[in-house]
């Protein structure tokens, strides 16, 4: 087999260009185009802006954890305010906090509503939180006391046998205190502060 120089040539050609794009990398690399894996520093960490995009990430994070904590804090106070008698002002701090669709929210609203002898605007702050969570047993024991001041005292059993079935027992506190209204033992007093969800 002969091979004539000129095609020598070519071959030659053809290797060396071979070696170059092999030494050169993935294509489009050395003109930023995109790779299969992220740009990496000569020490192999990852780029600056790969470090920046993760920085920014757990600065997120701080920051909507320390919102969280500010909602929280926050609603601890309405809820107080409420709690101590201070219904207007804790309706107003409630409103404040800028998520009454919240089941807590509400239910406490409707709370110092009812407390305030503004029944209806009560009902609609109840019916707003079993809307947001159709299981809040808070809700649904501070509105069979609702219904128990209205002197609905069937609605009023239907709303403690709801209570029965979200708890699944008689021994929850919701319960407890609904039963209380028709013994007379409890007069609507307060449960403990619960966490906003």
């Amino acid at each position: 087999m002969i091979i004539h120089r000129s095609h020598r040539i070519g071959i030659v050609a053809a290797v060396a260009l071979l070696g170059f794009a092999i030494s050169a990398g993935p294509v489009g690399a050395a003109e930023g185009g995109s790779t299969a894996y992220p740009p990496t520093t000569s020490s192999g960490q990852k780029s600056d802006q790969g470090q920046k995009a993760k920085q920014g990430t757990q600065k997120k994070k701080k920051q909507n954890q320390g919102d969280l904590q500010q909602l929280r804090e926050k609603y601890q106070h309405a809820r107080a305010l409420i709690m101590d008698g201070q219904y207007e002002a804790g309706i107003t701090a409630m409103h404040a906090i800028g998520d009454d669709d919240n089941a807590e929210i509400a239910n406490f609203i409707g709370y110092a509503s009812r407390k305030l002898g503004r029944y209806e605007d009560s009902k609609f702050w109840y019916e707003k939180a079993l809307a947001a969570d159709p299981n809040h047993v808070r809700t649904w024991s501070y509105y069979g006391m609702w219904h128990a001041e209205q002197g609905n005292k069937l609605m009023a059993q239907d709303y403690l046998e709801k209570v029965r079935l979200i708890c699944g027992n008689t021994d929850c506190e919701e319960y407890q205190k609904l039963t209380g209204v028709f013994d007379g033992t409890v007069t609507y007093e307060p449960y403990p502060a619960p966490q906003l969800r």
